[in-house]
């Protein structure tokens, strides 16, 4: 007689129910993980590559995202998106999936920092400065300070951080007088970090190019009183 003690996700076959119970097989393990946080993301990315590259397939599956040979290389992408929480998630993705860059390196810190550059050089002001302003107050609340004391007390090197993370942006840095102030506070070391972040060669140019975005910028910290 044929056993019922079955998987039904790799077919092996188990003398006692209790055996197969138990088991936990790689097809098994993909499927009971698919309601985890970077399952989802890679499921994600993997339905968008092929909308991308293949325009007239149907929607992939999730069946077939298991049985994929390149399961767990968007699996490590999908812990990757979740790890750095990407501005602008879903221009990220199409960034990485259209940048012809080879799968097992889409996770790398130097990709998602050249797309971050040029997101934070085309994103809407408004956008830019609503960031800013809520990273300052997240850093008050964490200082028991006033936020719009933000460029005058914060810690440099967590400034660095800030800027490097684009959570502070170019907009507001160079934008307000604040701003600047505290990027001459900054030691050779911590300037040449942000360097290619706040581009002298673009930045100051697109602040003159832009003058309505730059004066919303300028009245919006006088009336915060950023100082």
């Amino acid at each position: 007689m044929a056993s019922t003690n079955k998987c039904t996700y790799c077919g092996k076959e188990f003398a006692k129910e209790r055996t197969l119970q138990v088991h936990l097989c790689e097809p098994k393990r993909r499927y009971l993980q698919r309601d985890e946080k970077w399952v989802v993301n890679a499921f994600m990315v993997f339905q968008r590559f092929y909308q991308i590259h293949q325009h007239n397939s149907k929607i992939k599956t999730y069946d077939e995202f298991v049985k994929s040979a390149y399961y767990n290389a968007f699996v490590k992408f999908g812990r990757f998106i979740m790890h750095i929480n990407p501005l602008y998630p879903d221009k990220y993705i199409d960034y990485v999936l259209q940048s012809k860059v080879k799968l097992d390196h889409w996770s790398r810190d130097d990709l998602y920092e050249l797309y971050l550059i040029e997101a934070l050089k085309s994103e809407p002001v408004e956008a830019a400065l609503q960031r800013s302003i809520a990273t300052m107050m997240d850093w008050a609340t964490e200082q028991n300070a006033q936020w719009s004391d933000y460029f005058r007390l914060v810690n440099t090197n967590r400034a660095v951080q800030h800027i490097q993370q684009g959570k502070i942006s170019p907009w507001l840095l160079l934008g307000c007088t604040a701003g600047k102030r505290m990027l001459k506070s900054f030691n050779d070391e911590q300037l040449q970090m942000i360097e290619r972040f706040i581009n002298p060669s673009f930045w100051p140019s697109k602040l003159k190019s832009y003058p309505a975005d730059h004066m919303l910028v300028q009245d919006t910290a006088r009336e915060a009183k950023i100082v």
